[in-house]
């Protein structure tokens, strides 16, 4: 006999409870908890024995030991995986390379970011390489999904009527296998699978799913938990690689379950400003490749288009040389990128002065801003101080410091840093410059894009013939005086207003 007992889950943080609660205690969130059902076999309870029960095994086999199922490493085949191309360059970059097969890719990101809009132009792609594609759209209907695939000329329906004509004949785009499904109910989907047998599968979105057998609504924890692991089983064991859209909460984490991320293979997040152009995906987990590296799109009338050089992207105009910025080269993974700093300093008109930054972290401007003041003398105590990438990319590792300081004294001074100059290094508690990882890939794309001189911390391992003047330091001071040309050495006072 099967019994069937109530329990509270929170949707925000997965939380059980025994009874409802209007106010979650571990997430402080109110009105999360919802109830869920759960069966509980009568048999269910059976002992295997071993510390827990109490009745421990004296471990003797009669007989010669042997494994059941478990293999050792000799005996597992070492076929590497065949992955195939998505058709975009950028989205096979974060994948570690391309798609492989049978894997589970979860893309999450704001409203509006342009998540459908980068599956529906992968799925289009695949479409004509490979024989069955199919995407789920549990959020719109099939009418709303050709309507936008017809605005980023992905319908493969529409007669050329300006230019199609062909001996009196009105011609047609060559129809593709892509394969459109509006349905939200799980079993459909499942069953849908199983009989087309698709190399690849967008569920757009998981959190719209619904599972008859279970009471929650769709998107709750049980819900979003039950979905996928049952769109799991399917993808396993037919190979189908399914690429699934999770929605985001108001913090920006994936919603639903922490048990979402890892269940699937790969995490990806389609990040960026909905009013700037481009948009950067972003991997945080995968299991097929390095994380942390990032695609760089860019959002035009006809779709996302890829960003073949994202350096010059986030370089700004660098004709006109102007007093407060610095170019850095950051390192998104595998991925050298060459970024400007800007930085703005001026008198305070407020009791405490005002530190604001856009793409730089906030603390790492505070840091810094003590180590200029006590270390190297620049009085920025009763200064308000103002930081910035170029385009708005997000720079966290610390070989950005050094750019930061020298940017933000190159503010202070009024003076102009030569535009054909990096900087790298990660910039000390004490005023040291500290060594950083990958620097040969940095001076590469520096050199590629025409720098011509790059200041890095003293002692860093350096490749030759890069066609660079490389200038070591050891201290901010060092760097200071090497970037910012001054008549004066060693001046720090605020430059004399003119009359």
């Amino acid at each position: 006999m099967v019994k069937v007992k109530q329990i509270y889950i929170c949707n925000n943080c997965a939380a059980e409870y025994s009874q409802w609660f209007g106010l979650c205690k571990e997430c402080n969130e109110f009105g999360t908890i919802s109830e869920e059902p759960i069966d509980i076999s009568s048999g269910a309870g059976t002992s295997r024995g071993g510390w827990q029960s109490g009745t421990r095994s004296n471990n003797k086999v009669s007989g010669a030991a042997k494994p059941r199922v478990s293999l050792k490493f000799s005996e597992i085949n070492n076929d590497v995986q065949e992955r195939f191309p998505s058709g975009y360059g950028e989205f096979d970059r974060v994948l570690g390379g391309g798609i492989v097969p049978g894997s589970l890719v979860l893309i999450g990101g704001d409203p509006g970011i342009g998540k459908s809009t980068l599956l529906l132009q992968v799925a289009n792609k695949l479409s004509y390489t490979l024989p069955r594609i199919l995407y789920v759209s549990a959020e719109e209907s099939g009418q709303q999904v050709k309507l936008r695939a017809s605005r980023l000329d992905v319908a493969d329906t529409k007669t050329a009527a300006a230019n199609g004509k062909d001996n009196g004949k009105v011609s047609q785009k060559k129809d593709n296998n892509l394969y459109v499904m509006p349905e939200t109910d799980l079993e459909e989907i499942l069953r849908e699978l199983e009989s087309l047998k698709p190399q690849v599968a967008v569920i757009d979105s998981i959190q719209t799913l619904h599972f008859a057998a279970l009471t929650s609504s769709p998107g709750s924890v049980a819900q979003v938990r039950e979905c996928t692991s049952a769109l799991m089983q399917v993808g396993k064991r037919e190979n189908i690689t399914l690429l699934i859209v999770g929605h985001v909460t108001k913090e920006g984490a994936i919603a639903g379950p922490r048990v979402l991320e890892h269940l699937v293979d790969t995490v990806l997040y389609f990040e960026g400003d909905r009013y700037a152009s481009h948009r950067l995906l972003r991997s945080v987990k995968n299991r097929f490749g390095a994380t942390h590296e990032i695609g760089i799109f860019e959002m035009a009338e006809g779709g996302l288009v890829e960003v073949d050089n994202p350096s010059e992207l986030f370089l700004g105009n660098r004709d006109e040389a102007s007093p407060g910025t610095s170019v850095v080269v950051a390192c998104e993974g595998t991925r050298p990128i060459v970024v400007e700093i800007q930085a703005l300093v001026s008198p305070t008109s407020y009791t405490s002065p005002r530190r604001s930054t856009t793409g730089i972290d906030y603390n790492r401007l505070q840091q810094i801003l003590a180590v200029l003041e006590k270390r190297v003398g620049v009085p920025l105590s009763k200064l308000d101080a103002y930081v910035a990438s170029v385009g708005g990319l997000g720079v966290g590792e610390p070989a950005a410091d050094l750019g930061v300081a020298i940017a933000i004294v190159a503010s202070f001074r009024d003076r102009v840093v030569d535009p054909r100059t990096v900087l790298i290094g990660e910039v000390g508690l004490g005023g040291q410059v500290r060594l950083v990882s990958q620097m040969e890939l940095r001076l590469k794309e520096a050199a590629k894009l025409g720098f011509k001189k790059a200041i890095v911390p003293k002692g860093q391992s350096l490749p030759d013939d890069l066609g660079l003047e490389v200038i070591p330091i050891s201290k901010v001071i060092d760097a200071i005086i090497a970037a910012i040309p001054s008549e004066r050495s060693g001046d720090f006072s605020m430059p004399e207003e003119e009359d």
